[in-house]
C-alpha cells in the first residue's frame, strides 16, 4: 500500500519543514507493517512536497498515523487536503 501526503509548504519554511518531514519518517518507521519512505520536493514546483511512504496495508497506515499525530501536527496547515492512501492494482519493479 503506497501513502503520498501533499504539503505546500513558503520557501521560509522549507528547512524547517525538511527537519519535521524527517521526524514524520523516523515515527513512521519505528511502526510495524512500514516497509520504506522518503520525503520528496517537486522539481517544478518547489513550494510542493511530498511524503510518501509503503506498507504492509492500509490498517498498518492508519495505526501509525494515530502513533504520529502529535509530531505530523505542526505541519497540518501545510497539508493539502487529499486522499492519501492507495492500493497497489499493477505493481512493477525495474528491469
Amino acid at each position: 500500500m503506497l501513502a503520498v501526503i501533499r504539503y505546500t509548504v513558503p520557501e521560509a519554511q522549507s528547512q524547517d519543514f525538511l527537519k519535521q518531514g524527517q521526524t514524520i519518517l523516523d515515527t513512521f518507521a519505528e511502526q510495524p507493517g512500514f516497509q520504506r519512505g522518503r520525503l520528496a520536493r517537486s522539481v517544478d514546483e518547489p513550494n510542493l512536497w511530498a511524503l510518501v511512504s509503503e506498507w504492509e496495508g492500509a490498517g498498518f497506515y492508519r495505526r501509525a498515523l494515530s502513533a504520529a499525530r502529535m509530531v505530523m501536527y505542526p505541519l497540518m496547515i501545510l497539508m493539502v487536503n487529499e486522499p492519501s492512501a492507495y492500493e497497489d492494482v499493477y505493481p512493477r519493479d525495474g528491469a
